[in-house]
């Protein structure tokens, strides 16, 4: 029997209830358009659905809600109508649990379609906290799906995020869940909503056997063509909401027969789906007057897409050193935060950049230590075995130059670092600013002092002075 199914994707959509500027690569420079929105987005999915009655399942890969204004100070509650009346018929999560898991289970309950996550465990149980897969039906379908939460949750992020849990990879745990959906369940296909990231699940695939379509997130690749792994169907689809990926799939005596693919701009040509604009409305009206006030300008289009260094973070670098007298600047390799173009710069903007607003930090640490340091965040983002690969980009850092070769092995990658142009001393003392754990981890340096200013007062005050610039610099060179 031959029937078919339409499959639909947001990941990392990171709380952009609204269209927002969107980098688009054009040749050899970027261009910034507008693209995204939550109403737009139903507005797509609803096309779909309509078009294809009985036929259509929705999957959110999470990292949804976080990362914007409205989403942290609301710890997330603000989304849950928006996100019912969108009707995924699941999701799997991680930026989630950055209000910590209690509260990320109390919003879940509110959803009213399941959150997914087959490596996700009570410490004092064992037990999973989520289910770890659901039956979604369609005219003439069953498909079992089954979630993949991201596995760094409590190796590298702040330890409130995994209070009272562990995380696996969940490859050990897939190979069951499979044979029972298939054997026990009878069901035609496997979906797999995952967020690992593109590298670690692109292992997952060649490793586990049975997966029909595996839906990926957390490193926003723009696959316009799936990749084709061990008989598995792998997209994701960007970022920041401006991107939807749907596959039509046949299915044939439970197996995919042929699919079609496509990476869906989510544009300004979609008119907006009224009620949820209404929604979105209510949720952004009371604090509009606040985040519309413009406190700078930026010559220089900012932008977190390149994996060395961003312009976005080098001018949050430039703001920390403007406010202290540190040698050197640290921040995470962030990738969520839309596009700033050049041009005036708002406050919105400023969440944008730093939702967490966290304080502005300083620390005392050794050449020495720094170099181990920068070898240690190479080594998670560019690791040989994906399944090492934990975090971000490369961590961001101002008033250095360290060249590397990415292709060498753990702890051998850095070839030259420099110090405000001198050679890096190993056992001279730096003083280091930095936003959030992450920027200098727990282990380096000594004498941690937060300082009486936030990420986003510092942005401000150095962008009240003139009009800024924040070019790459070389920061960090792959040679």
């Amino acid at each position: 029997m031959t029937d078919q199914v339409v499959l639909l994707q947001m990941n990392d959509s990171h709380g952009y209830l609204e269209p927002h500027p969107e980098l688009f690569w054009a040749g050899d420079r970027a261009e910034y358009r507008l693209a995204g929105g939550y109403s737009r987005i139903a507005a797509l999915l609803d096309a779909v659905r309509d078009a294809r009655p009985g036929k259509v399942l929705a999957f959110d890969c999470g990292d949804t809600i976080h990362g914007t204004y409205p989403a942290v100070q609301s710890e997330g509650e603000a989304f849950v109508p928006v996100l019912n009346a969108l009707g995924f018929d699941a999701m799997t999560a991680h930026w989630e649990f950055a209000y910590g898991p209690e509260q990320f289970q109390r919003i879940a309950r509110g959803l009213e379609y399941p959150v997914l996550a087959v490596n996700c465990y009570d410490d004092s149980s064992g037990e999973l906290v989520f289910s770890p897969y659901t039956i979604c039906e369609t005219d003439g379908l069953q498909v079992g799906v089954i979630g993949v939460a991201a596995t760094i949750i409590d190796k590298v992020m702040p330890k409130s995020f995994s209070e009272g849990l562990f995380f696996t990879l969940g490859n050990a745990e897939l190979p069951g869940h499979i044979a029972q959906l298939r054997d026990e369940e009878g069901v035609d296909l496997i979906v797999v909503v995952s967020h690992l990231g593109f590298p670690q699940e692109v292992k997952l695939a060649r490793e586990v056997d049975g997966i029909d379509v595996l839906l990926s997130g957390h490193t926003h690749n723009r696959l316009f063509e799936p990749a084709i792994i061990n008989g598995t169907i792998l997209i994701q689809s960007g970022c920041h909401g401006s991107f939807i990926g749907r596959l039509d799939l046949t299915v044939e005596s439970r197996r995919v027969t042929k699919f079609d693919h496509d990476l869906i701009i989510v544009s300004e040509a979609i008119r907006p789906h009224p009620e949820v604009e209404d929604m979105i409305g209510r949720i952004m009206d009371p604090h509009r007057e606040y985040l519309s006030r413009v406190v700078g300008e930026t010559r220089t289009g900012l932008n977190r897409n390149t994996i060395l260094e961003a312009t976005m973070d080098n001018l949050l670098l430039q703001a920390l050193l403007e406010v202290t007298d540190a040698d050197v600047a640290f921040s995470n390799g962030w990738r969520y935060g839309a596009p700033v173009p050049p041009g005036p710069v708002t406050v919105n903007d400023l969440w944008n950049i730093i939702p967490e607003n966290p304080p502005v930090s300083t620390v005392a640490i050794t050449g020495r230590e720094m170099r181990a340091m920068m070898e240690e965040n190479l080594e998670r983002t560019f690791a040989w075995d994906p399944y090492d690969q934990m975090g971000g980009y490369v961590k961001r850092c101002m008033g250095i130059n360290l060249y590397c070769k990415l292709e060498n092995a753990p702890g051998l990658r850095i070839q030259e670092f420099f110090v405000e142009g001198k050679r890096l001393d190993p056992d001279a003392v730096y003083r280091a600013v930095f936003v959030t754990g992450q920027g200098v981890p727990e282990g380096y340096g000594k004498g941690r002092e937060d300082l009486d200013t936030s990420a986003i007062e510092a942005l401000e005050r150095y962008l009240a002075r003139e009009p800024v610039t924040a070019d790459l610099r070389g920061n960090v060179v792959a040679i």
